[in-house]
């Protein structure tokens, strides 16, 4: 409160008085901040409900009768327990309901995928579906207090017996903190249930009904400080064309094109256009123009849209009326022994009523077969009845497990003669054997608590995990490089003389087209070199003889260098790579001298050495005025190092007599199956060495071969089964199953096309590859399934080589056998050595990681084998038809 006073003049004698608030207002701000975080926005750990959630489904269990209900019905029921509006719990239901898990819903509910909203509650229905009424209800078992006017009951907590919280999830925004629980599987949920009540270790990782690829290195038990890594999942349709089939989790199809227009918009990436097909499920399609790598856009789309989000968990849940902090690990435990001690409960209380129904019976048994109802034919007051039949039933009482009280003998006086007449002594002892056994089960149930508990998840997960596996597919992400996958938006320049560089200098010399988000290496001609990033124009240093885009940690780009130390000094030659620096430094190549000056410069993307003329000036009696100089026989050293002397005299010229080959090994690649990219760094897989010109192979399961160059950008789809360095000699054998003609077939061919994908499989939909290798005498067991009134034949072994030669990629095959084949196995195949070839020139090569000469070496490549057809092995029939196809049987 501020307080002024009434006189205000021109003067500005205003006076003010601060006065700290006091008394009620002073407790406000707390009794509300606890009001919202118990009330509203946290649910509670013993059933993973917020307060409106529970009253929801309190008053679809009222209404319920097995029909639906009109939502607008159930939302005007709950207002009879809930403080607030109807616009609150209409979106609480329908955020429940979209779930799928305790409403089973009809009608418009909106979409989680497009973000599309429900329609009005007065259109839609709902009721509770099966596994609501199986797990969340008991009302014998639960605690009950009066509605906010008093009018009514309702629950403190639901008897849920299952770990609800983590299959729906939970987020809420509250005064102080908020609360964020991601989604997990219902099944993992379950059996993370039983190996906790086993005493096992157990892990959880949230699954999102988006689907998407997620990586949960970092989940951190969804505590505070965890992340989630999620992704879309996107494929090449075809060479123009990326389709996105999974979205991640907290977005939609409208917000994700939405950011893929805008980063479009920025130049981060290129597309043509968008079509958005999603209905059921998702689909996107990306359009690209011509020349735009899909490879490289898909990772564009995990670097600068929302097709790559983070998630930040935040465990926070409502316990005695406090807000607490745990993992999801913890919810899941108590929520596990809370639901022990609910079966528990349950098991007592229908002892405790088929103890009563025993007791019961075993009196009307007593009563009617002892005639004791007889006994109070002569009896004029009702004190005398019930004195008369407690004195008759004493001596018939003994073995009852609890002494008869009033209320019994009053409940016997209530059987009707009808019942008296027709009362079998047979079905009674069999009602009460019934009886005795179900009361013997359920005491063995609670001296076996946990094995009970055990089998009821069992229960849960054979009855409702049916089409509830994980949508989530879990991987590892391999970090997106921003600056390799940016598309080039704009376009750099260079002033030479002045020493400028940068995006706005139109009227200068053009270099290449670039990113604003990259560096760029500058060298001069005193022999300095600076990296900076790109900007509109940048001055770094006059006499400019190279100017290029950065890359880091590039070890394949090597510089080749002949500089003058100094203004009469002698001259050197040098080889370097630049992988790391400090950006805005300036760096000198030179020996530092004061004077000196490159003669000759060349940046080599693959570690080309030139041939180099010397030419000196004609001075004194120096013999030697001109000679060839390779820079093959100079070591690639360190960017510091001064070089090798070429000469102490005057360098006139220095020209280019040759261009020259790559002195760099082979480089070395690896796959890495957990994040399904290829490497430089020797994680996963080694595939081989590989030079300019080789070419990966990659065979699919759907029939479908390609080769490509091996970039460290390209994505692999999930049904590859054959990945590898290509031999272009190698055949490829395969067997397959026509779907036409229901019958397996042998091929064996060459790829003709190496830039062209094919399908070496008929289209039909039942066709299916069994069996794919790339070995050079592949060998097959064939096991034959037993037809009718005949012994299964004994397995075949097939060399594929010797069965079929060489043949066109669509060629049909020669059909495997006439008989019903069970399976077909790929053996090991026959040993078999390549002949090498000798290389035609030897080339000096260095290694790239040491950066050091080595000796050169023999490079290996495999020779087609002669595809003459050879005689069948002798334990195999074959059988040749009129259109010249093999049948083994």
């Amino acid at each position: 409160m501020i307080e002024e006073s009434d006189d205000i003049n021109n003067n500005n004698e205003n006076q003010e008085t601060i006065t700290k608030v006091t008394g009620m207002y002073k407790d406000w701000f707390l009794d509300y901040a606890s009001y919202v975080i118990l009330e509203r926005a946290v649910p509670a750990i013993e059933d993973g409900f917020k307060p409106v959630q529970r009253r929801i489904m309190h008053s679809m269990k009222d209404l319920d009768d097995g029909r639906y209900n009109k939502v607008a019905n159930i939302v005007g029921h709950t207002m009879q327990y809930h403080p607030h509006g109807d616009a609150s719990i209409a979106d609480a239901m329908v955020q429940i309901g979209q779930k799928d898990i305790l409403i089973d819903t009809q009608g418009n509910w909106g979409n989680i995928l497009t973000g599309d909203s429900a329609a009005a509650s007065r259109y839609i229905e709902a009721r509770l579906s099966k596994f609501a009424l199986d797990v969340v209800y008991n009302p014998k078992i639960t605690e009950w207090q009066a509605s906010y006017d008093g009018r009514r009951k309702e629950p403190i907590n639901l008897p849920v017996m299952f770990p609800l919280l983590l299959a729906q999830g939970a987020e809420g925004i509250a005064v102080g903190l908020s609360t964020k629980i991601l989604p997990h599987n219902f099944i993992e949920l379950i059996d993370a249930s039983i190996k906790h009540l086993q005493g096992k270790r157990f892990k959880l990782v949230p699954d999102f009904p988006t689907a998407g690829i997620a990586d949960f290195t970092n989940y951190n038990d969804g505590n505070r400080g965890g992340k989630v890594r999620v992704r879309a999942k996107i494929s090449q349709l075809n060479k123009n064309t990326l389709v996105i089939t999974e979205i991640p989790f907290a977005t939609t199809t409208s917000s994700l094109i939405d950011s893929i227009l805008k980063a479009n918009d920025k130049g981060k990436i290129k597309i043509k256009k968008i079509e958005d097909n999603t209905a059921a499920e998702v689909e996107i399609l990306v359009h690209l123009p011509s020349g735009i790598s899909p490879d490289k856009t898909i990772d564009a789309l995990y670097a600068f849209t929302n097709c790559e989000s983070s998630i930040s968990p935040l465990a926070c849940v409502i316990e005695d009326n406090k807000p607490i902090f745990i993992g999801v690990s913890e919810i899941l435990r108590r929520s596990t022994d809370n639901t022990v001690q609910l079966l528990k409960s349950e098991l007592e209380i229908k002892l405790s009523e088929l103890e009563e129904q025993w007791h019961f019976a075993s009196l009307e048994r007593i009563f009617i077969e002892n005639r004791i109802y007889r006994d109070i034919e002569e009896e004029e007051t009702w004190e005398g009845v019930i004195s008369a039949i407690d004195k008759g039933l004493k001596p018939h009482t003994k073995h009852l497990k609890r002494a008869v009280t009033e209320e019994d003998i009053v409940r016997l006086t209530e059987i009707r003669i009808k019942r008296i007449s027709k009362f079998d002594i047979d079905k009674a002892q069999q009602k009460i054997e019934a009886l005795e056994e179900q009361i013997a089960e359920i005491k063995h149930h609670l001296a076996n608590l946990i094995e009970y508990a055990i089998a009821y998840f069992q229960r849960l997960k054979k009855d409702y995990g049916q089409g509830k596996e994980r949508k989530t597919e879990i991987r590892i992400f391999d970090d997106v490089d921003a600056t390799k996958v940016v598309i080039r938006n704009t376009k750099l320049y260079v002033n030479r003389e002045e020493g400028f560089i940068g995006t706005s200098l139109r009227r200068d010399e053009y270099v290449c087209d670039c990113s604003d988000i990259d560096d760029i290496i500058v060298f001069t001609k005193e022999g300095k070199m600076m990296i900076t990033k790109v900007g509109s124009k940048t001055f770094v240093g006059k006499n400019i003889i190279h100017v290029a885009v950065f890359k880091k940690k590039d070890k394949r780009t090597i510089y080749n260098m002949i500089y003058r130390d100094g203004k009469g000094g002698p001259s050197y030659i040098k080889r370097f790579a630049v992988t790391a620096i400090t950006r805005d430094k300036e760096y000198d190549l030179t020996n530092g001298n004061k004077g000196s000056v490159v003669w000759h410069f060349s940046a080599n993307p693959n570690g080309e050495a030139e041939v180099v003329t010397i030419l000196l000036r004609q001075v004194g009696s120096i013999k030697k005025l001109k000679w060839d100089l390779d820079f093959a026989d100079i070591l690639i050293k360190g960017r510091s190092s001064k070089g090798n002397l070429v000469t102490k005299y005057s360098i006139k010229r220095v020209e280019l007599k040759e261009k020259g080959v790559s002195t760099l090994k082979p480089r070395k690649i690896w796959f890495d199956d957990t994040v399904q990219r290829l490497n430089v760094d020797g994680r996963g897989e080694l595939i081989g060495e590989f030079r300019g010109e080789d070419r990966l192979l990659i065979i699919k399961q759907s029939g479908i071969v390609k080769t490509i160059i091996p970039e460290l950008t390209t994505h692999f789809d999930n049904d590859m089964i054959v990945l590898e360095k290509w031999v272009p000699k190698k055949p490829i054998s395969a067997v397959y199953f026509e779907g036409e003609k229901e019958r397996y077939y042998v091929k064996r061919f060459l790829i003709e096309n190496e830039s062209k994908e094919e399908s070496f499989i008929s289209d039909h939909p039942e066709s299916q590859l069994e069996i794919v290798s790339t070995d050079w005498k592949p060998v097959a067991e064939i096991v034959y399934a037993k037809e009718r009134g005949k012994d299964r034949r004994d397995n075949a072994t097939v060399n594929l080589e010797e069965f079929i030669s060489i043949k066109g990629i669509s060629a049909l095959g020669n059909q495997l056998s006439k008989h019903k084949v069970n399976q077909i196995n790929l053996l090991d195949p026959i040993p078999y050595e390549a002949p090498k070839e000798v290389p035609a020139e030897e080339i000096e090569v260095v290694d790239e990681q040491e950066l050091s000469a080595e000796k050169p070496e023999e490079t290996t490549d495999a020779q087609e084998k002669p595809t003459t057809e050879s005689d069948p092995p002798n334990d195999i029939d074959l059988e040749i038809d009129d259109e010249g196809q093999i049948t083994l049987f």
